[in-house]
């Protein structure tokens, strides 16, 4: 996989891991409600294999973009470090939300 598909994978994961506490909470905040909005916490049970699925891709971004040398022609785009500086900089950028989406259900209880 590439360091791309690696990053998405580990997004949508993490939306995953979070759907059972950001959703009711965003659905609230918008003057949503009703009996029907516990029903998201459905997804609680398999929360941990989503949150375990998005470290393992996050770190598998993390290894592709920093630890493994590519081996690459020159002029191709993963031979220019504008291009690594770039990906390294889009998944920084989607690291650090999904960590605190991640650590919401512990930080939720500071907006109820």
């Amino acid at each position: 996989m590439t360091p791309k598909q690696t990053l998405i994978t580990g997004v949508l994961a993490g939306i995953g891991a979070s759907l059972c506490c950001v959703g009711p909470l965003l659905l609230l905040s918008l003057g949503l409600g009703g009996a029907w909005v516990a029903n998201l916490t459905a997804f609680e049970p398999v929360r941990p294999l989503f949150m375990g699925l998005t470290l393992l891709f996050i770190g598998l971004s993390f290894h592709k973009l920093y630890l493994t040398k590519l081996a690459c022609e020159p002029g191709t785009p993963c031979a220019n470090d504008e291009a690594i500086r770039r990906q390294r900089f889009i998944f920084w950028g989607v690291t650090l939300p999904l960590l605190v989406l991640l650590a919401f259900p512990w930080l939720a209880p500071l907006f109820y």
